[in-house]
């Protein structure tokens, strides 16, 4: 079959592979209809997630139909439209069984790369190294997902595609964030990047009855995008500051909930631009954390924040004085996209929740390296390649 590969930093190819199997009695085949590229997927490609080998196929967030299944697959058949988590869950571990599904005790088979690298166990992710599985990925005709039952799910008639591929990673990702957060009605919400996830964590504060809601980004196309489909205030980030901005608008305090959803190459204004772009490069720390030393710094005392964007190792100047003084709540997961997707899908389906305006381009599988070289530059206001495997 074909596959959009990885083989190496910032180099992507369409090749042919063998045809995914049936390796469990509870795994089932999906025949790809429709996967998008995500903003950590840039991490692989920059090189700052460890554990790539090239010819991996990449790609997590996707829908398809179901063509084969294992003999103990109960809850799906052949022929079911199905939208599939990125986190792989097996349903029975005491971390699914309390709905914290990204810290699945037995779907990552490599659990010494975690256990090292932070301590613990997390779970298996389609397309995203050998340190969580070294899955095959969805950018392919076909996919093979294991434990099914737990992690597809059948998409309502009368919802597009389009409308619920984004229930794979980036809506139940965004609501993470609201929720766990602590969004409350009446609360001022301030989410900084405006890519999907972000955007979808604005519409979660709103719909969880935040009074304000102010998206923070610097690409006017998006910062459009956001006004126009989410209906939130935004900010440009290079034409202020935004902590002083935060508090104008609100009364000196601050936000009560912040959430960063831009991750280890958060860019910025200024000299800690260059700061943490030359240490990062020089790998004398792993990742960038302006977005998150900002949104710390910016939330009113005794508020929230929550990081959503995706961060590999160590960051230097956390402003650790500022948590603790502040007397702040600092959150952050992977998303448990097994907890929000079925409620996304019935939102979606009753029109609460729009996200097909986030496909902002359509190809093929074979223009997959295109597509991610758009995504990357952010050519042509592209905030989401979507790849057809059958067009």
């Amino acid at each position: 079959m074909k596959a959009l590969c990885w083989q190496g930093v910032n180099e992507l190819s369409v090749e042919q592979v063998p045809d995914p199997a049936i390796l469990n009695a509870q795994d089932a085949i999906v025949k790809v209809t429709a996967s998008t590229t995500c903003g950590s997927d840039l991490h692989l490609l920059g090189g700052y997630i460890p554990a790539m080998r090239a010819g991996d196929v990449i790609g997590h967030e996707f829908i398809g139909e179901i063509v084969d299944v294992g003999p103990e697959v109960s809850r799906h058949r052949p022929g079911d439209r199905v939208v599939v988590c990125s986190i792989i869950g097996c349903g029975r571990c005491w971390a699914c069984r309390h709905d914290e599904w990204s810290l699945c005790e037995n779907s990552n088979p490599n659990p010494g790369v975690t256990d090292l690298m932070w301590g613990g166990t997390t779970a298996g992710i389609f397309g995203y190294s050998h340190a969580m599985g070294g899955f095959r990925g969805s950018h392919a005709e076909y996919i093979r997902v294991p434990f099914v039952d737990y992690n597809a799910f059948t998409v309502p008639e009368g919802v597009s595609d389009l409308d619920a591929l984004f229930a794979s990673d980036a809506a139940p990702t965004g609501w993470m964030g609201a929720e766990l957060g602590g969004v409350r009605p009446g609360d001022v919400v301030a989410v900084w990047g405006c890519g999907a996830v972000g955007q979808m964590a604005a519409r979660a504060a709103m719909l969880l009855g935040a009074e304000r809601v102010v998206a923070i980004d610097r690409y006017p196309e998006r910062l459009a995008m956001t006004a126009r489909h989410v209906g939130c205030e935004v900010i440009d980030y290079t034409s202020t500051d935004v902590t002083a901005e935060l508090r104008e608008r609100t009364g000196g305090r601050g936000p009560d909930v912040c959430v960063e959803a831009v991750g280890m190459e958060a860019d910025s204004t200024g000299i800690q631009r260059v700061y943490d772009g030359v240490k990062q490069q020089l790998r004398l720390e792993q990742d960038r954390p302006i977005a998150v030393r900002e949104a710390i710094h910016a939330c009113r005392k005794g508020g929230s924040v929550f990081v959503l964007g995706v961060f590999a190792g160590f960051v230097d100047k956390f402003p650790l004085g500022a948590l603790m003084n502040k007397g702040l709540t600092l959150r952050g997961a992977q998303q448990h996209g097994q907890r929000y997707i079925p409620k996304l899908l019935d939102r979606i389906a009753k029109g609460d929740l729009k996200t097909s305006y986030l496909a902002t381009h359509t190809m093929t599988l074979d223009e997959g390296p295109k597509g991610y070289d758009m995504f990357k530059h952010k050519k042509d206001g592209c905030v989401r390649a979507v790849f057809r495997p059958w067009a």
